[in-house]
């Protein structure tokens, strides 16, 4: 004996409201049987799962596609009687594919288009599940066999779907953090409620956009690390030193601290976006520093002092900082509070450079000056302890050495 499964009608479906959610902004969780309990099983911890996350503010619209209980008729062919009326299986499963399905014929051009050519049974012919039984097979001699003869036709319940996840039965649960939510918190909690919530005998794993975060969500601290380390080295070669870098290095913790106030207080979650601007905002920080450093360090070749130098270098420059911040701080305003499709990227990165530049370029005109004052000191009082006390002053010219006669 063997069987075959078949849904109810699409009306029917559509009474009991089955509708497919696609993989919300957490991406999806598969929730993996790997002890073949069952699938009541899955589904009951899949609904605790939902039950326990929808009780967290932090996330919502909560969701899971995995559906074991769907109305379906199940065609229970008894092989025996089959072949006792010589009739082939194959043609039988054909018979039903063509009637209660469709299978493709072939193709035809008209008006300069090609077209299919699909066989179907029309709607009255196959509404209803004994429809199923009335529909006639043709055996090996020629004979026109019913299906009622060898089949019946049972109602049930299972799975529309049976996905698979690394083989295992799965379930996806799938999500979306609340507003003002990052999603990295989302995870964490999503995380939490599955281990306390999941036996032994079943595992989750993110698949998605939240496999993608949760692989290389580390990475932020190295890109901004390497971002610094770049900015650094090139200030190394254009200042030939390894310590004026800093005064200009200095200033990025400014910038950033702009950038995470304001994205907290127009209630914004750290996403991609914001970190893309925090980057842009360690160079645009650290323009303005090299402005003021790099006329310190001049006046300062020419013989000015420390601290004159670097309240001169501000003076002069701030001006051209403050016309050329502000200018670019309006031109950000648009991004900030867009609208439309995707505006809450737009948002985002608008936010998070608005707030640096507005917090670099107030800050930058006063602990500049004061960071270069710091490191320049240093610098030239370590320069002066490396000079040995017998050597001699490189402006005095050396005297002649004494030169002996002998007459003989």
């Amino acid at each position: 004996r063997c069987g075959a499964r078949l849904h109810i009608p699409t009306a029917i479906e559509d009474v009991l409201g089955y509708i497919d959610f696609a993989e919300g902004d957490l991406g999806g969780t598969q929730i993996e049987d790997r002890a073949g309990r069952g699938l009541s099983l899955l589904d009951q911890v899949t609904q605790e799962i939902l039950l326990a996350g929808q009780s967290q503010s932090t996330l919502t619209a909560l969701n899971s596609t995995f559906r074991p209980g769907v109305p379906q008729l199940f065609i229970d062919i008894d092989r025996r009687k089959v072949s006792s009326l010589n009739v082939a299986l194959d043609s039988l499963f054909a018979t039903l594919q063509a009637t209660l399905g469709s299978t493709y014929v072939n193709d035809f051009n008209k008006f300069g288009r090609i077209y299919q050519v699909r066989v179907q049974a029309d709607q009255p012919f196959r509404s209803q599940p004994s429809d199923i039984e009335r529909l006639v097979v043709r055996s090996r001699d020629g004979k026109m066999v019913p299906v009622g003869a060898f089949a019946q036709v049972q109602r049930s319940f299972g799975p529309q779907v049976i996905n698979r996840y690394n083989l295992f039965p799965s379930a996806v649960v799938s999500g979306e953090p609340a507003p003002g939510v990052s999603t990295g918190d989302a995870l964490d909690l999503m995380e939490q409620v599955a281990t306390n919530v999941l036996p032994d005998s079943m595992e989750f794993e993110w698949t998605g956009m939240a496999y993608q975060e949760r692989k290389t969500g580390g990475e932020a601290v190295l890109v901004f690390s390497l971002a610094v380390i770049l900015v650094y080295f090139v200030l190394a070669a254009q200042y030939e030193s390894w310590a004026l870098p800093f005064a200009v290095i200095l200033v990025v913790p400014l910038g950033l601290l702009g950038a995470v106030g304001l994205t907290s207080l127009r209630g914004m979650d750290n996403n991609i976006y914001s970190q893309v601007g925090m980057v842009l905002i360690i160079a645009l920080a650290s323009k303005n520093a090299i402005l003021i450093v790099e006329f310190a360090t001049d006046l300062r070749r020419s013989g000015a002092g420390i601290r004159e130098a670097a309240i001169e270098a501000a003076r002069l420059r701030f001006r051209p900082i403050l016309m050329t911040s502000l200018a670019f701080i309006l031109g950000v305003l648009p991004l900030a509070f867009a609208n439309g499709a995707g505006a809450n990227g737009q948002r985002s990165l608008g936010t998070a450079v608005l707030g640096g530049m507005i917090t670099a370029t107030v800050l930058a005109v006063f602990f500049v000056p004061t960071f270069f004052v710091v490191i320049e000191s240093i610098t030239s009082h370590r320069l002066r302890g490396r000079r040995s006390p017998t050597e001699r002053p490189t402006n005095v010219p050396e005297q002649a050495s004494p030169s002996i006669t002998t007459t003989v």
